[in-house]
């Protein structure tokens, strides 16, 4: 059984600014060198994140925190929707009352018939 080949990161290196100079098509570079498509374009993405200890691309490195910022955007925006409809919902009681407070019965002066605390007149001259 065949042992995987390890290139170095200056190889890697090398072959991903050929192909990002135009000097070879991939078509070439990949016959040339006898790897496969599929890993000269993971050599890319690395290349653009820095890990051949180049300087990472601008570009990418700016792509990445947009990215990070729209996520970070739309999670607040969740939060901040959820967080309104909870205050909606706590103070909707207190709109339709007019108070905070619980309602209790109405007082009204007592029906006839029915003893009152208040002494009548007759208790009074007795």
């Amino acid at each position: 059984m065949r042992t995987p080949r390890r290139f170095r990161p200056e190889f890697k290196r090398q072959v991903v600014e050929e192909l990002l100079s135009g000097i070879s098509s991939p078509a070439q570079i990949v016959r040339r060198h006898e790897i496969s498509s599929g890993l000269l374009y993971h050599w890319k993405k690395q290349y653009a994140k820095g890990v051949f200890e180049n300087p990472p691309d601008q570009t990418a490195a700016l792509e990445e925190r947009v990215r990070q910022l729209e996520q970070l955007v739309g999670k607040l925006t969740l939060e901040n929707e959820f967080l309104k409809k909870a205050v909606q919902r706590s103070l909707a009681p207190v709109q339709k009352n007019g108070s905070s407070l619980p309602k209790t019965g109405t007082f009204s002066k007592a029906s006839k018939g029915v003893p009152t605390h208040e002494p009548t007149p007759q208790q009074l001259l007795l």
